[in-house]
């Protein structure tokens, strides 16, 4: 790992990210680093608990001066999105994220960087590890699988934290205070099929798309970004339309919080075809680029002759199959009527698995309101049932309702103003799912407030926080800390 990243200012914060960056973290998988977090509470002589799921607590007592204030917990989550170029050889499981600095930028090579929320555990790391950070009493909460599921949070029981103010560091832009979330639930579509031989007549191509630049399903999934499951469903409904294209396996997307990046597919065509197919998906695919073009200018779509595969779909199944995913929603479904700007409910449609006589497609819909999110659920439940699929929903989780008349938002929009001449900062509520809301279940009188530096591309290769706003966002954190109010 470069020595320039442990240079950076701040030095307490830029050096426990290179630390929690050299621990292998995916979601799901958390056990180096929850041993991780336990050694160094331990090591700094702190009180360390893991609970029964595996979120990680260190309690700090309140320095001298400070015992009167109300007791705080900061939390971030353990685990990272775990995304990397199609080129970048990496094995998440074994490697450390490798890092670099570009201008006023850090990023990884090839692989998400890990600054969400890594960048917020290594906040509250370096605060743990301070003589001569003024604090109150201090709970630092470390949770796991917030990026697939958030069972860490809710698996948290009532009672455990004494805290009456969370801070959540988990906001990726330095001039938003988070007041509020929205909720999400998983869909998944599956169902059996019979696989056909493929007849020889027909020939092999393999289609591929890629150079999306993916990113954040709920915090980016409003700016048009294209989803490689809908542009690859287009190329193959076009290809069937026109020439009987049959599907033999589709792979694309990843993770439910990604937009997808990448899809590929095993396709065949009767061999008379050829030369049409090729010029036609060909014009087909420059269409998709010039649409494209401003949003996602590093497109490709790629169709190249392959081995012609054994088996094919079921041909009724395949043509549900295509419309299905034709009329399943993907991207913004509602705006907020009450909040200007912000994203009320949203759908990513995030994998799609075809293969082996077996159909899977994982999508997250997300919401502030819960009858909405219900709807668009219900919408795609509808859509994929249709088409002989069962549908079912997991891992809901309650979305964040607003608390304009928050006393720790009081303290911290003037600390803000004052910071930064004047300036006000955006106190809003965000289409992401934060933990706030499902924390808030068992701890329904604890004052909760997110913000955090500037983190762009989250979720994809792209990930890079800024090494300027981590400045600001590191003074802001010890100027609240010292202003907290009294019991």
């Amino acid at each position: 790992m470069s020595q320039e990243i442990r240079n950076l200012e701040p030095k307490q914060l830029w050096n426990k990210f290179a630390d929690l960056n050299a621990v292998p973290r995916p979601s799901k998988k958390e056990e180096r680093v929850i041993q991780f977090m336990k050694d160094f509470g331990n090591h700094l002589g702190l009180e360390t608990i893991e609970d029964e799921v595996g979120n990680v607590i260190i309690r700090k007592p309140a320095t001298a001066g400070m015992e009167d204030r109300k007791p705080i917990v900061m939390q971030s989550h353990l685990d990272m999105v775990h995304q990397k170029n199609n080129d970048t050889v990496f094995d998440f499981d074994t490697q450390g994220i490798e890092m670099y600095v570009e201008g006023d930028w850090v990023k990884a090579k090839g692989t998400t960087l890990g600054a969400d929320n890594g960048l917020g555990v290594a906040t509250i790391m370096a605060i743990l590890e301070s003589d001569s950070i003024a604090h109150p009493a201090l709970e630092a909460l470390f949770t796991i699988d917030e990026e697939t599921g958030m069972t860490g949070a809710q698996g948290l029981k009532g009672g455990l934290l004494k805290g009456e103010i969370l801070l959540n560091l988990d906001t990726e832009e330095d001039d938003e205070i988070g007041v509020g979330c929205a909720g999400g639930v998983d869909v998944t579509a599956t169902r059996d099929y019979k696989e056909e031989e493929t007849p020889e007549f027909k020939i092999g191509y393999t289609i591929t798309v890629k150079g999306l630049q993916g990113g954040h399903s709920g915090m980016q999934i409003h700016e048009g970004l294209g989803n490689a499951n809908k542009l690859m469903n287009r190329l193959l409904f076009d290809g069937f339309e026109n020439f009987g294209l049959r599907i033999s396996e589709i792979d694309g997307g990843s993770l439910r919080n990604a937009i997808p990046r990448e899809s590929n597919a095993i396709v065949a065509i009767d061999a008379v075809h050829e030369a049409a197919f090729e010029a036609e998906m060909k014009d087909f695919a420059d269409l998709l680029k010039v649409e494209f073009k401003t949003m996602e200018p590093d497109l490709e779509i790629i169709v190249s002759k392959t081995e012609l595969p054994e088996k094919i779909m079921d041909l009724g199944v395949q043509e549900g199959l295509t419309r299905a995913l034709y009329a399943a929603h993907n991207g913004v479904y509602r705006m907020s009527p009450d909040i200007e700007g912000l994203v009320e409910t949203s759908n990513n449609i995030a994998r799609v698995i075809v293969k082996d006589g077996a159909i899977k497609i994982g999508c997250l819909t997300r919401s502030s309101v819960d009858s909405t999110k219900n709807d668009l659920a219900n919408t795609l439940r509808a859509t994929f049932e249709l088409t002989g699929c069962e549908v079912e929903f997991s891992g809901d989780y309650p979305g964040w309702a607003p608390n304009m008349d928050s006393d720790i938002l009081k303290v911290m929009v003037p600390i803000y103003e004052r910071l930064n001449n004047g300036e006000k900062p955006h106190v809003a509520a965000c289409h992401a799912g934060l933990e706030c809301g499902i924390l808030g279940t068992n701890y329904p009188n604890m004052d909760m407030i997110s913000f955090g530096p500037n983190i762009k591309g989250a979720h994809s290769p792209d990930e890079r926080a800024q090494i300027s706003s981590a400045q600001k966002y590191w003074e802001f954190v010890l100027e609240i800390l010292k202003n907290i109010p009294k019991k």
